[in-house]
Order: C-alpha cells, then structure tokens, then sequence
C-alpha cells in the first residue's frame, strides 16, 4: 500500500485530512466542538484482540479514526492463545485495562452471560451514537447468534463468520498422482501418502489450536466433545469413537507433517501454504484467502480449495464468529463503541473486502461483487465453500459444543491429547482417557455437577 502514497507533503496532508472526515462523516457526534477539540479529545482507548487479518487492517487504519474523533488508541494484537488468557482473566476481575476486546467464539457464552461484556442495544438504537446505515441487520444472523445473552441482548457486532476449510496448495502434485481431491477421510489417506514429500512438500498440517481443527474429524468418526451439548456437558473424549479420531487426526499430523508440525500457528500454516512448502491443510477461510495474493503466493496456481473430509459419520465442517465488545469495566464506554461502529461500519468492513479479506460478517459485503471477485481463487470459489458450510452446521447444530461456557477447559484438554500422541508421547487411548478424566476435573471445579 505504501508505494501508491503521492510524495507530495501537501498532497498527503490533504488525503490524511480527507480519510479524517470520512471516518467523522460515519460516526454522529464526533464533529468539532466549539473551541476546534474533539469529542473524544483527550480520551485513550485501549483495545485488544488476537493477532489476525482484519485487526492488523484496522491497525493501519487506526490514525483516520484518531484524526476524526480526537481520541488515541492503542491497540494490541497478541498471538490467540496469548490473547485469550490476558483477556479472560481482565474480564473475570472487571478490570478496566481494555475498553474493547475481541469477543473469542469459545469464550463467548463465558463471558456474555457471566456479566462481564456491556450490552450494545442501547448504543446501537441511539441515533446521537450511531449513524443510520450501520445497518445491525446486515450482519448474519448466524454470526450475531453466539454474541446474544440469554436475556436477549447482544454483546458484541461480528467481524469474521468463518468457516473450517480444506485446502490443497499444490494440487498439481495431487493430479500428477492420477488423484482427485479428497472427499473423504480414507481419500486424504491414500492422497497424502501418493504426494507427501514429493517435490520437497510436505503433506499435512494445521493450526496447533486441535479444539478447532481437529473437531471436525471427531464428529466425522461419530464422536463428540459432550454428551448432548448444551444441555448434557459430560465430556465424551474417551469414547472409541473418540479415540479412532484422535489416532487418526494425529496420524496426519505425524506422519505426513513437516517438521515442529505441532508448534505451527495459524499464520505459519498460511505461509507454508503460500510457499508450497507443505499441500494439505484444514483452515478458516480468512487464511485461505490469502493464498489468492498474487503479490506473495507461489501457490496461487496449483491450489484447490474443498470442504472438509466426510468419514463414517459424515461431514461436519467448524464454524466460528469473532467480535467486538466493551469490558464491564470500561470507563470509556461511548468511545470505545465509536470505535467498534467505526471499525465494523459498513464503509470500513467493505473497504476492507476490497484489500482482500476473506471472511465478513456483512451480508452486504459477502453478496457484493468486490468479494466474490477476490474469492474466485484458481477457479475455486471460496466463499461459495464457506457460505455452504456455515448453512450446513446451522442445520446440523453439531457447533452447539463450542459456545458452551466451558467449552474453553475441554479445548486445552484437545490441545493437548493430539500433541501428545503426535509426538508419540501417549497412545490415542492414554491420551483421550487422560484428557478426559482432565475435563471432567476441570468442569467439576467449574461448579458443574457430572
């Protein structure tokens, strides 16, 4: 973006001035005050969220919003992990130290309904605190379903609905295997073990968060994370359902990953992807989509994108939402939702679509013609993929596991089972009995009554 800035002061001073007002023009009440200071003069939000696609546009974005509002933001973008620990304990204290967070999928039912999020209904239907084409409505109602308590009110605006797809980034290796993609579980099998190491590619990996890529192959085998989540949340690990997937999934991980496969985090999948240094993998579509940068992919002609395997219960793809929301503790609570409408409006969400951003909460923006240009990726239409799997888990519900308040103590426990039998210091059964035994003394000190 940098090289297309004009070299002329004047000329930037006038577009920095520009961008100011145009931030200003979505947000009621922020215009000058008499005297020339700002709303929000003086005023310092604090925001974090996870490290991710759209934040990290936001933060290049960020000095339009302080131009306009007078406001001054810093804004933090640790790695997932990180971020969810900082963030959980912040809110379970009511601490003030964020005046906006990321509403985490896993956490979002802990959070909302424990108190600990500020409802934006009030802010949303005030016409002083927010412009009239923000348009609540255009965001999925599949997407602000997990940020509505159970009183009814929402907590948090989304900016990502995403779905878990799979990717090959060098299917030509696949085609040159007389192989078509996989469908199913034993098709990614007898694929991997046709390409792994061909050409130097590795053949498999994933984000090491297993509680979100490995799910879908344990509800393909038949086995489940609870009972009959949300209502039963006795934890179903140790099934042999349970075990076969866990022994399969880390099979993937260890014998067709490249090496350190367990440490790898979202964005080194992406880039191992981009690079072609590994083929196979199973990620949300906002990652995915940046193997369509023509500025940085060498993949950008041999990828294929897919839904993930189905296997002897079917296929099951993962879904999840991220949002916006303000801490319970907050003092800057009217700024801070400035913020959230600036950064979720419908001016700044499509602006970002058009930079390439994969996943949008937007309907306006899923339907427009920016996006789905940018997702036509190699004659694969990604977010056709993505609006395909995100309709079938509404139908099946089989996500209902991931918004229960305690799912956040099974998920480390998932963590932590598949890396173990990946690096092949556990069994697939010593692990799930270990993880399961771990989750139900978790959820037992959690208060519930299993």
């Amino acid at each position: 973006m940098s090289q297309h800035l004009p070299t002329d002061p004047g000329r930037r001073h006038l577009l920095a001035a520009g961008a100011a007002l145009g931030a200003a023009a979505l947000l009621p009440g922020v215009s000058a005050a008499q005297g020339g200071a700002k709303k929000y003069q003086g005023v310092t939000l604090n925001v974090s969220t996870f490290s991710a696609a759209y934040p990290k546009l936001l933060q290049q974005w960020l000095p339009e919003f302080e131009a306009a509002t007078g406001a001054k933001v810093n804004f933090d973008a640790p790695s997932f992990p990180v971020y969810n620990q900082r963030a959980d304990l912040e809110l379970s204290t009511r601490g003030s130290a964020f005046d906006v967070v990321n509403v985490t999928f896993i956490y979002s039912s802990r959070w909302i309904n424990s108190g600990w999020l500020t409802p934006l209904d009030d802010y949303v239907r005030n016409p002083n605190l927010t412009a009239g084409d923000f348009a609540i409505d255009d965001f999925l109602p599949g997407a602000r379903a997990p940020e509505t308590g159970r009183d009814g009110k929402l907590y948090g605006i989304p900016w990502t609905a995403e779905a878990l797809l799979s990717a090959s980034s060098r299917f030509d290796l696949v085609q040159q295997a007389g192989l078509a993609f996989p469908d199913t579980t034993d098709d990614l099998v007898k694929v991997l073990q046709a390409v792994n190491k061909k050409d130097r590619v590795a053949g498999f990996v994933a984000d090491n968060h297993y509680g979100w890529t490995f799910v879908p192959y344990l509800h393909a085998f038949g086995g489940d994370v609870f009972r009959k989540a949300p209502d039963d949340l006795f934890p179903t690990l140790d099934t042999p359902e349970a075990v076969a997937a866990a022994d399969y999934y880390a099979r993937l991980v260890r014998d067709f990953g490249p090496d350190g496969a367990i440490t790898y985090q979202p964005d080194q999948v992406t880039q191992a992807l981009k690079l072609g240094r590994v083929n196979f993998t199973d990620a949300g579509q906002l990652h995915l989509a940046q193997l369509g940068d023509p500025a940085t992919s060498k993949t950008l002609k041999t990828v294929k994108f897919g839904q993930v395997p189905k296997g002897p219960a079917g296929r099951f793809p993962g879904t999840a939402v991220h949002a916006l929301g303000i801490p319970a503790g907050s003092k800057n609570k009217e700024a801070a939702w400035a913020f959230i409408q600036w950064a979720l409006s419908k001016q700044t969400t499509r602006r970002a679509v058009e930079a390439g951003y994969g996943s949008p909460a937007r309907r306006s923006d899923i339907d427009s013609q920016a996006f789905r240009a940018k997702q036509v990726i190699n004659g694969n239409d990604l977010a056709q993929l993505a609006l395909d799997a995100i309709e079938q888990a509404s139908k099946t519900g089989h996500m209902k596991y991931r918004t229960v308040s305690v799912y956040p103590q099974v998920d480390q426990q998932l963590n932590k089972a598949i890396a173990l039998i990946a690096s092949g210091q556990a069994n697939a059964k010593q692990a799930m009995q270990q993880a399961q035994a771990q989750s139900i003394a978790e959820l037992k000190r959690a208060g519930l009554n299993l």
